[in-house]
């Protein structure tokens, strides 16, 4: 049920997200596994449109902010207003009032907006004035950032990106499917030819599931030994944390689940690792004057670090 369902998800994400079904999945994973998608590439190649796709075959609630440099906190977590009528204080809901809330171009806005996504990602909260506002379930954030560099732009806190499951790169499509895009845009935009395949009962369902996918303490062990190899590495100046750890065994959770399992083997540990931890790495500057990237390391690690054998074939 689970399985088919996610590949009709893919499929018909895949009609406006041409060519990239590799990235749907990704972030299909990122949603079963409860966790939040950083998107990350120049403009132009897919990133507002995949999430659109998800928030209208999914069937969530959805909103769309798009941060400048004078984007306030309140847009985000919404404010109180003064009602004359009533003589009383009124909540005035935000753009984070949604189950799946679009963040374009996150790092073009100041660090203190940036930070009041902190609480709506973590806790799935947000407090105005002293007074707490839980959010809709599930509560799913899709931020797009282009690369540093660009005009305008400034990084994330790391505080902030730890808060991302994933970070992930789109690319430019092949030449096949960037005559399919021209061909799908003709007639209409091919986001509005989209069915709802599920709804938000069902992804919080898999969402419930996901805790019922085993994992032996063996594969939580390479797991670990994985992230703390991070820590060691002589060109990675902060390692991934236990929260980041987290984060590989769910996402490898959601991975047992697509491939039709209820457990988790290292192979799930092993396809999801650079994803969940690349954006985690805080790099020494050695590693950039060698040209080394976060990735680079984590495939190292991977090739060095091996599951027990008695791990293998599971």
């Amino acid at each position: 049920m689970i399985v088919e369902q996610s590949k009709q998800i893919v499929a018909e994400v895949g009609k406006a997200f041409i060519g990239k079904n590799e990235i749907v999945e990704k972030v299909l994973m990122t949603i079963y596994a409860g966790g939040h998608v950083l998107l990350q590439d120049c403009p132009g190649v897919g990133k507002t449109t995949l999430a659109l796709a998800f928030s209208r075959v999914l069937g969530l609630q959805q909103k769309r902010i798009q941060f400048t440099t004078d984007t306030m906190p309140s847009d985000i977590t919404g404010f109180t207003v003064f009602n004359r009528e009533t003589n009383r204080f009124e909540y005035q809901n935000g753009a984070a009032d949604c189950q799946l809330l679009l963040a374009d171009e996150i790092n073009r806005t100041s660090p203190k907006t940036q930070a009041a996504l902190l609480e709506a990602m973590e806790e799935h909260n947000v407090t105005v004035d002293g007074i707490t506002h839980p959010l809709p379930s599930p509560f799913v954030c899709i931020a797009t950032q282009n690369p540093l560099g660009a005009a305008g732009t400034q990084p994330l806190p790391e505080s902030q990106l730890d808060r991302f499951m994933v970070c992930l790169t789109i690319g430019y499509p092949s030449r096949e499917n960037q005559i399919s895009i021209l061909n799908a845009q003709r007639y209409q935009n091919p986001l509005n030819g989209l069915n709802r395949i599920a709804s938000a009962e069902n992804v919080m369902e898999v969402q419930q599931y996901l805790s019922s996918v085993r994992a032996a303490d063996a594969v939580l062990d390479y797991a670990v030994r994985l992230c703390e190899a991070t820590r060691e590495h002589s060109m990675v100046e902060l390692g991934i944390s236990p929260r980041g750890i987290a984060a590989v065994v769910r996402m490898a959770r959601a991975s047992a689940i697509l491939r039709e399992r209820n457990y988790v083997i290292p192979e799930d540990v092993q396809a999801v690792f650079v994803d969940v931890c690349a954006h985690r790495l805080v790099m020494r500057p050695q590693a950039r004057v060698e040209g080394v990237s976060a990735a680079d390391v984590l495939n190292e690690i991977l090739h060095k670090v091996q599951p027990t054998a008695a791990l293998h074939g599971v």
